[in-house]
């Protein structure tokens, strides 16, 4: 993949819950080091926007979709097995 790609992520989110927080920082620390200056990230939270998780059709948190480049990618969980994310992800 060239450099110049920019990547687009949503991260649909439970509030504060312990799941959520380490997909975010697992998330941030992998955009760091691998898409530096490449990246940007949109954090959803379900509680607070529940219709908006539904109508995008998600139904377990933490979830991760990869917006662009296309295809839309999609990843559940904490995002902690790095090289497996950086492959679904095509990273």
């Amino acid at each position: 993949m060239s450099l110049s790609v920019h990547f687009k992520f949503r991260l649909y989110v439970a509030a504060d819950a312990l799941n959520s927080a380490q997909a975010q920082a697992n998330l941030m620390v992998l955009c760091r080091s691998h898409l530096p200056d490449r990246y940007e990230v949109e954090l959803v939270d379900v509680f607070k926007e529940p219709q908006r998780a539904l109508t995008d059709g998600i139904f377990l948190t933490p979830t991760l979709v990869r917006l662009a480049p296309l295809p839309v990618r999609r990843i559940v969980g904490t995002l902690s097995q790095t090289a497996l994310v950086v492959r679904a992800l095509d990273l």
